[in-house]
């Protein structure tokens, strides 16, 4: 795997974006069968997992035979606003364990307020 890589995100509030992450070594899809993909949002770097606003984790994936699984946020998880932190981790089926991205994710007030 590559270096975990520093990505700021910006999300809408209240919307429901969807992550597609897709595993290769050398240009060949892993498979990602018996993986867990971890999704973290904190507001503080120091709060605990158990503490996190959204702590997503995915281990039904979208396509694992060809290393392929979605983080998808639901209106409700992303009823935020402000600046928080955010990683995405995984673990293995033969239990390593790594962090992929990090970074900052900002929700922002929609410009519209209803959706009616």
């Amino acid at each position: 795997m590559a270096k975990a890589q520093c990505i700021n995100l910006e999300v809408i509030q209240k919307s429901t974006p969807s992550y597609e992450l897709v595993f290769t070594e050398d240009d060949v899809a892993l498979d990602i069968t018996g993986w867990t993909i971890y999704f973290t949002v904190k507001q503080n770097m120091n709060d605990t997992d158990a503490n996190a606003v959204i702590n997503k984790k995915i281990t039904t994936h979208s396509d694992p035979t060809n290393g392929k699984t979605l983080i998808t946020l639901t209106n409700t998880e992303t009823n935020l606003t402000g600046n928080y932190y955010y990683a995405v981790d995984y673990k293995d089926d033969e239990g390593n364990e790594d962090t992929l991205y990090y970074g900052r994710i900002r929700f922002q007030k929609s410009t519209r307020s209803t959706r009616n």
